[in-house]
């Protein structure tokens, strides 16, 4: 029973879902780039526009928990499903409610409320790989759900727009987004089918009171401290990530007076060297072991390449090769902390989708993290700060992994029976 054909040891059909990932994420990341900026274009403070990204960032924090909840407790499929309708119809109302008919409290709302969207239709598939793909291979697998993700919200995400806007303008490339989001999100909801590798019910699983169950996603933090800890490691992953692409814009071009062009060809170079290195990653993990990436790779490059990012532009100014190489390795150490998403599900085998709702609520987590140190730090001690500021942050998240040894042992029993066979 279950998917039988794969390619490098995953499933088929988790490669063909992986395909809706990249699909329905490149529409929810093509406003990215100008969408602030567009609203206060049309009228409004920026800080109208802060409140309402920080409503969807409230909302998405929320969305990205419940996500492995509801995806155990319903099924992936039924939760992908309700993200996608979530997403087009709130999308519907914040386009011509909010933007077209310039209503502040309707663009909050609609905008807020379309935060459930893309955690419900993306985290749930990441509760599906867990279930259908073989332990041996899951980090290979969740390296190439993350190559998905960001290949679509940042990278096609971003280039998409740019070749659009010149010719259609702000308010029909926004429109055309949900084009992407249709396509990829009925792909999606066609080839996930709620079953685990084995052809069970993933919803069947859950025996007890379905809903109870669901409170699992809050309770596993206090009852079982190595998740929680994973989470932690989760929400600082990708804090630096969110933190920089606020400060530095206006670091590099005042300081190193370079292009606003050449930062922004930076961040892409950035951008692709953690799609690309996720996949090798989450490969490299499934052979020398999870934890060891996560270790040396993540927190220890994260914690170097954080206060280069400084340290360079000082030492030797606008360097472009240096500051392509930092831009690479900084990619790929955010890139490393891909296993956590095979390394969570293990700790807690019998609640696999609560493990992944304190995985996804990290994620959520860490972009408020980001900014939130990038206010303070900048605001007291400078630019300086804020890199030390990230670099101890990675280097207190190295105290972390211990927490993670017994997913590390649980990876090595399974290789052993895997050889047996």
């Amino acid at each position: 029973m279950g998917a039988k054909k794969t390619l490098f040891g995953i499933p088929i059909q988790v490669i063909g879902g992986l395909l809706a990932i990249l699909i329905f994420m490149t529409g929810d990341g093509i406003e990215q780039a100008f969408l602030s900026k567009y609203v206060v274009d049309i009228g409004f403070t920026t800080n109208q526009s802060a409140i309402m990204f920080s409503a969807y960032g409230i909302v998405l924090t929320f969305a990205s928990w419940l996500a492995g909840v509801l995806g155990e407790v319903i099924g992936p499929r039924k939760t992908m499903l309700i993200g996608l309708v979530t997403w087009v119809v709130f999308e519907i109302g914040f386009l011509y409610l909010g933007l077209y008919l310039e209503s502040f409290s309707m663009m909050v709302v609609m905008y807020g409320l379309r935060g459930f969207g893309y955690p419900l239709f993306a985290f749930a598939f990441i509760v599906w790989i867990a279930y259908r793909t073989e332990k041996q291979k899951l980090a290979t697998a969740m390296g190439w759900f993350f190559f998905m993700f960001a290949g679509g919200i940042g990278f096609l995400g971003s280039y998409y727009p740019s070749i659009l806007l010149p010719f259609i303008g702000e308010m029909a490339t926004l429109w055309s987004s949900l084009i992407w989001i249709i396509l990829g999100g009925i792909l999606g909801v066609v080839l996930v089918d709620d079953k685990d590798r084995q052809g069970f019910r993933i919803q069947d699983q859950v025996k007890e009171n379905k809903w109870a169950e669901a409170l699992k996603g809050i309770t596993i933090l206090w009852e079982s401290p190595r998740v929680a800890a994973g989470g932690l490691l989760r929400t600082i992953n990708t804090a630096g990530w969110y933190g920089f692409v606020v400060v530095m814009p206006g670091f590099f071009t005042s300081f190193l007076d370079i292009s606003t062009s050449q930062w922004l060809q930076l961040w892409a170079i950035q951008s692709v060297s953690n799609m690309a290195t996720g996949v090798l990653f989450g490969m490299l993990g499934d052979r020398i072991g999870w934890v060891k990436v996560v270790r040396w790779f993540g927190c220890v490059g994260a914690a170097v390449c954080s206060l280069l990012y400084y340290y360079i532009p000082v030492a030797f100014g606008a360097n472009i090769p240096l500051l392509i190489g930092n831009a690479i390795l900084f990619g790929a150490a955010i890139a490393a902390f891909v296993p956590l998403s095979a390394i969570l599900p293990t700790l807690a085998p019998a609640n696999r989708g609560a493990a992944i709702s304190v995985l996804n609520l990290g994620a959520g987590a860490s972009q408020f993290l980001g900014p939130v140190l990038v206010g303070v730090l900048n605001n007291y001690v400078g630019i300086i700060g804020v890199v030390w500021g990230f670099a101890i942050l990675y280097a207190l998240s190295f105290l972390l992994t211990p927490f993670l040894a017994p997913a590390a042992r649980a990876q090595i029993h399974a290789a052993k029976e895997l050889a047996v066979r």
